[in-house]
């Protein structure tokens, strides 16, 4: 059986012709090389060295194994490099998957960031809805994922999910009714979810829609849902038309405030926190660890008119 020290150790004999200056070039000692070429001679049952008073001449077989210790040497180094470059930030490739509101606002701003502070590393994404971005992370296909839960909901479909991974909490992202222009209530000082109990409703993506149940329940009534859909340009659009009414996270509000025909309306409905997920190893890998901080970053500048993090109030 060969190793990596051994093929070294007679690709220094070669280069340098002594074992004394094979030694030194290795910064070792002369016994501890003789040591090497001994032991792999017995394990490989054949001379390496021929041995002639104070010099020594590799053998056919030591001249074999000596061309493969510089192939080796040449590959060590450039492992090397390689981890050094991933190390110090200069190269590298983190995949990222993220919901669609997070990579439309929070993702930008922290990729943007990256490729000025670290030009060499790469980040790639894709749009994924927790948990199945959960799933991606722990078979391996993501670094990261971006994901959200509302009050009384996991992250994962269960409590266990999240067993062996490392969230890192970004911001808690309030919750608004969004309604056409004009609406009767758009004006009235205090409006409350009540209030809406005899419109009808669009309902976004499965935990969306989970909340929305939720927190109508809450006051006392339940939704008439009509339409379905987890694009937020189609809910605006379907909002402006008149056709409804719908709940939205507070990432859509740089989207929904420079849309005309929507106005909207805090009513005080429970915020979603947001999180970046990985694993404990993923996260000592030090290009993970400084997208994570991205988006922690991100996270603290970006809202609906891209100044204040996204938790305040409107």
């Amino acid at each position: 059986m060969l190793d990596v020290g051994a093929l070294r150790v007679l690709q220094a004999i070669a280069e340098h012709g002594t074992l004394t200056a094979a030694a030194a070039a290795l910064g070792t000692s002369q016994p501890a090389v003789s040591q090497h070429v001994r032991r792999m001679e017995r394990r490989l049952g054949t001379a390496l060295l021929d041995r002639a008073g104070r010099t020594v001449r590799l053998t056919e077989a030591g001249q074999v194994l000596a061309r493969h210790g510089e192939s080796v040497g040449a590959a060590v180094r450039a492992a090397s490099a390689q981890v050094a470059a991933l190390t110090g930030l200069r190269a590298g490739v983190v995949r990222v998957v993220a919901f669609p509101s997070s990579s439309a606002t929070l993702l930008p701003v922290a990729l943007a960031a990256m490729r000025r502070d670290h030009p060499g590393l790469t980040v790639r994404f894709d749009e994924v809805e927790p948990p199945a971005s959960l799933h991606l992370l722990r078979t391996g296909a993501c670094d990261i994922a971006l994901a959200f839960a509302y009050p009384g909901s996991d992250l994962g479909r269960g409590a266990d999910d999240l067993d062996g991974l490392v969230t890192r909490h970004l911001l808690a992202d309030p919750t608004f009714v969004v309604l056409p222009a004009g609406h009767g209530t758009t004006d009235a000082p205090d409006l409350h979810l009540a209030d809406l109990v005899d419109e009808t409703w669009i309902a976004g993506c499965p935990r969306c829609r989970g909340h929305l149940l939720a927190s109508c329940a809450a006051h006392g009534f339940s939704p008439r849902i009509d339409y379905a859909t987890d694009d937020y340009a189609t809910v605006l659009a379907l909002v402006a038309a008149g056709l409804g009414v719908a709940l939205l996270p507070g990432l859509v509000r740089p989207f929904a405030r420079r849309h005309p025909g929507v106005v909207l309306r805090a009513v005080g409905t429970s915020a979603r926190q947001v999180h970046a997920v990985t694993t404990p190893d993923l996260l000592r890998v030090p290009a993970v660890a400084t997208v994570v901080d991205a988006l922690a970053a991100a996270a603290g500048r970006v809202d609906a008119d891209g100044g204040a993090p996204c938790s305040r109030r409107p």
